[in-house]
């Protein structure tokens, strides 16, 4: 990214627009507006934004229609700012690609954490990076490694490749389906309970006290979310 990061608010509430572009100004972003779902995917299209806030409630359609469209040709962050609160509605914006979800009513820091997050994320990808640091766990990618003040963790594969998906997506909620395909492959996604067998293995390995998890988080109902301790 060169010059201010581009964000572009999607929502249909002038309300919401008016509140939200004076603080992503005053914190250096550059704002670009869309009010229906067929503007943002045109604007998405046209404009390239480094991030996108979207509201799932448009005139001409649903959010997650947008979502579903972008996603086929575009890894840009979508952050949802949503008034829904149905744990269906998350999990299947989730599902899409979704990489964030706020509801509202939001307090415009945590929205604001949640952008910087999203475009930190959204680097470290491009830039392919051959581990993570997480607070005092260090994962090395190429190495299939996990140490903690190098001293080696002792993983199996399949808690590395768990553990590796989740931190190669810090910060973001991934559903239980997307970590079952991705690790297991999309004959297990619905293997929940499997998952959650290993995640407790996982925590006991990686967590200081398994018992109050601050690295490998729940979102009940829903999946999980590794900490962004970065």
């Amino acid at each position: 990214m060169t010059g201010a990061p581009r964000v572009l608010v999607v929502d249909d509430e002038p309300a919401i627009l008016r509140f939200l572009k004076p603080a992503l100004v005053a914190g250096g972003y550059e704002v670009a507006e869309a009010g229906s779902m067929g503007e943002a995917v045109r604007a998405i299209a046209a404009r390239a934004p480094d991030v996108v806030v979207l509201d799932l409630g448009l005139p001409d359609g649903d959010g997650k229609d947008v979502i579903r469209k972008v996603r086929a040709w575009s890894d840009v962050p979508i952050i949802v700012l949503s008034a829904r609160e149905r744990e269906a509605e998350k999990i299947e914006a989730f599902d899409l690609g979704a990489d964030d979800y706020v509801n509202k009513p939001f307090g415009v820091g945590e929205l604001m954490a949640r952008i910087r997050a999203a475009l930190r994320h959204r680097s470290e990808r491009a830039s392919g990076a051959p581990a993570s640091q997480l607070g005092d766990l260090e994962i090395d990618y190429a190495g299939h490694r996990v140490t903690r003040a190098d001293q080696d963790v002792k993983l199996t594969r399949k808690e590395f490749d768990l553990l590796a998906f989740l931190a190669r997506n810090a910060g973001k909620v991934v559903t239980h389906r997307q970590i079952l395909a991705a690790v297991w492959g999309p004959a297990h996604t619905e293997d929940t309970q499997y998952l959650r067998v290993y995640v407790r293995q996982l925590r006991q390995k990686v967590e200081v006290d398994p018992n109050d998890p601050k690295l490998i988080l729940t979102e009940v109902g829903i999946g999980y979310r590794v900490a962004d301790v970065s």
